[in-house]
């Protein structure tokens, strides 16, 4: 461990991650992990957004060595504490994901293994990349708020999957009833009428379904945002106006293999910033990124570059 040889590490632990099966099983990692490292601490979140303000205490603390347990909510959490400090610049802490959540999309573009073993082997190898993040400033209960993402946020039809998987998370244990929500959802949702502006482009529809990314795995393995790079200076953007739902259903294996923008209702372009706002009359559309429910639009899309540094594997 040549690079992290003095490294002190911080653990961010959710226990309640993947319906409490991380607290349950982290005696054992943390038991494998101390053969393999010598300087580290652990810390457990205890209630939602807890591990963002933990990430910030432990980088006021000293701590340049940050990962998350968890899936892909601990690590929004985790990495929006880093990247909202200003104590330091973001990309000068280290960062990783131990990925034993439930859902472990942003892992997939940085080749992250979920094999324990490999996993310390990539640590110890110690290779690095950086990536860029968005930032999103949206409507909360009448009030405006922001938050970063790593991986890709997601508004319509996407924001209320999100918001209504809220109540069934013990239910979603795999992707198997994850598409099971994602069905169910499908004959919930009414479509919203909305106006995007995508740098000087403006686009106005009724739309199912609004991605913005900067990675492009989401929900369970789905390739919404194919497009997106974490590395090319510009947000990967997916719309698509009025499609039947049985016209969703049919198309879903697209969702997966990188094809959707094939469909003829379905449109994929990049921009610096985009903006989603809902038509006069109409409710705000709902938002989500890296599958945590934010709120509604008015949305306002932009991208900080060269902001996360993550530990990878080697590269092939």
């Amino acid at each position: 461990m040549a690079r992290f040889e003095n490294a002190h590490w911080m653990f961010i632990v959710n226990p309640a991650a993947a319906n409490g099966k991380v607290g349950r099983i982290w005696p054992g990692l943390e038991a494998r992990i101390a053969e393999r490292l010598q300087l580290y601490e652990v810390s457990h979140t205890r209630y939602s957004g807890h591990g963002i303000e933990l990430a910030r205490k432990a980088v006021q603390s000293g701590f340049r060595h940050i990962i998350a347990v968890g899936g892909d909510g601990t690590n929004h959490e985790v990495t929006n504490g880093i990247l909202q400090q200003d104590l330091i610049p973001s990309r000068d802490i280290f960062y990783t994901l131990l990925p034993v959540g439930t859902g472990n999309d942003w892992i997939r573009t940085h080749r992250i293994p979920r094999q324990l073993d490999a996993w310390l082997d990539m640590l110890e190898e110690g290779f690095l990349t950086v990536q860029e993040v968005g930032l999103v400033r949206y409507r909360l209960e009448n009030e405006q708020s922001q938050r970063y993402f790593v991986n890709v946020a997601g508004m319509a039809y996407d924001g209320f999957v999100v918001h209504y998987g809220e109540k069934w998370k013990a239910w979603i244990r795999n992707r198997f009833f994850y598409l099971l929500l994602i069905l169910r959802c499908l004959f919930l949702y009414r479509l919203t009428g909305g106006i995007i502006l995508a740098d000087d482009k403006r686009i106005e529809n009724r739309f199912y379904t609004i991605n913005i990314g900067i990675c492009r795995f989401s929900g369970g393995g789905m390739q919404l945002v194919p497009q997106a790079d974490p590395r090319d200076g510009q947000l990967a953007l997916t719309y698509a106006g009025p499609v039947s739902k049985m016209g969703v259903i049919l198309n879903t294996w697209r969702f997966y293999n990188g094809s959707i923008g094939r469909h003829p209702k379905i449109e994929l372009l990049q921009a610096r910033t985009v903006e989603v706002g809902s038509l006069p009359g109409e409710k705000g559309i709902p938002l989500e990124a890296d599958g945590e429910f934010l709120g509604y639009s008015p949305a306002a899309f932009s991208l900080v570059p060269a902001a996360l540094t993550v530990i990878v594997p080697s590269p092939e």
